[in-house]
């Protein structure tokens, strides 16, 4: 079984919810917890122990200039804008590669050939004997997530519980995350933003036909908006998380509520349960 976490903006609490999620279910089942935030991943924050790091690379293009007529045919072919070439010379932008490898195969002599460039880590650790936590990390100043994503994904498959942490918003890194998953878990916040993101997401969800929840974070009792919503697409809000300086407190300690508050567990625990349930209910 596979689960995401996603939001449409950041900062609604989804690594709260995923984080918290995780903790429960560890006690009970063997799973597997994805940082796919690769950009900011913060999971390892509240479950720190050592971590085996592996490096995620790509291909790029490596130009034999003792044997490239400068025709111009890779330059031409790049859609990314990676590979121009001039009369005597080339330009190549590494980070505009999307390594499909195309300008090797075009190349009309052979003048080209890949090589890899190392663009991030995936992070293992081990926070109990039951929880497997695979963290992605992009490098600083890079921007091609999705193969980070990919990675840290391929690492967890086997176990039988995955959740995923997606990163904030609907962009790439977004969509990489969905792809496979069994359902949505949807963190939102009763505020303009909120609603108008978690509108975002939901599309997205549902373009990719992923069956997806909701989870109210942040709750000031006024969530009517969100409820309606809901209602209008037929979304089951599975949580509810209030406004409470308690909560607030605990999460800024570095800790989790379900092991501070028992009954959190519970209820993250319930929150599986629902999810389960709405699961069955819709095959």
């Amino acid at each position: 079984m596979k689960i995401a976490i996603a939001s449409g903006k950041g900062g609604t609490g989804k690594s709260t919810v995923a984080a918290n999620l995780a903790y429960s279910l560890a006690e009970s089942r063997t799973i597997a917890v994805v940082d796919c935030d690769v950009e900011e991943p913060n999971l390892h924050l509240f479950f720190p122990t050592p971590s085996k790091d592996l490096s995620v690379t790509v291909k790029i293009p490596r130009i034999d200039l003792d044997r490239c007529t400068f025709c111009g045919e890779c330059g031409n072919f790049c859609r990314y804008g990676a590979l121009t070439i001039f009369k005597d010379r080339h330009l190549f932008l590494p980070k505009l590669c999307h390594s499909c490898g195309g300008c090797a195969v075009i190349c009309p002599i052979g003048a080209i050939h890949e090589v890899d460039r190392q663009i991030g880590t995936v992070q293992c650790r081990a926070p109990s004997p039951t929880m497997t936590l695979i963290s992605g990390v992009l490098q600083e100043g890079e921007v091609q997530a999705p193969p980070v994503i990919k990675m840290a994904k391929n690492l967890a498959e086997g176990h039988p519980l995955i959740l995923y942490d997606a990163a904030p918003g609907i962009a790439c890194p977004v969509i990489e995350t969905l792809v496979g998953v069994d359902f949505c878990l949807l963190v939102t916040e009763s505020t303009p933003f909120g609603l108008h993101d978690l509108k975002l997401a939901h599309g997205v969800a549902e373009e990719i036909g992923i069956p997806s929840g909701v989870v109210i974070n942040r709750s000031d009792g006024e969530d009517e908006e969100i409820q309606n919503f809901c209602a209008a697409y037929q979304i089951p809000i599975l949580m509810t998380i209030p406004f409470d300086r308690g909560i607030a407190a605990i999460q800024n300690a570095g800790n989790l509520i379900a092991h501070e508050i028992p009954t959190w567990k519970s209820e993250f625990i319930e929150l599986f349960r629902k999810t389960v349930a709405h699961m069955e209910a819709m095959q």
